[in-house]
């Protein structure tokens, strides 16, 4: 399982760490424009070529939207590192940030 990624040899990240990418979208005809997505890197999976990292962002009213990058995706002009966690993170995969929000919905609704 991988736990840390390395983008275009510069920018090295790691699962729960905070990343900024804009990502270019070409829509229809010769238009195209840069869009900014912030958020946690939850999954990194895959080897070599085909390496990817899933990342879960906070989006309107609280809803947790995930979106998955290839890792040497020419459609991703720069990737930063905005934020780190404050401890060590000690899992490869961090799927329990899904069930975040329903549990405070769940306390909430008694």
């Amino acid at each position: 399982m991988a736990i840390k990624a390395k983008w275009n040899d510069k920018v090295e990240f790691h699962v729960g760490d905070t990343v900024r990418i804009d990502y270019k979208i070409v829509e229809e005809g010769k238009k195209d424009r840069t869009q900014p997505y912030e958020g946690v890197v939850i999954k990194i999976r895959g080897k070599g070529e085909r390496k990817s990292f899933t990342v879960r962002k906070k989006a309107v009213d609280n809803i947790g939207v995930e979106r998955i990058f290839p890792l040497n995706s020419p459609w991703i002009q720069t990737l930063k590192v905005t934020k780190k966690p404050k401890n060590k993170v000690r899992r490869a995969k961090l799927n329990y940030l899904r069930q975040e929000r329903s549990k405070k919905r769940k306390k909430k609704k008694k």
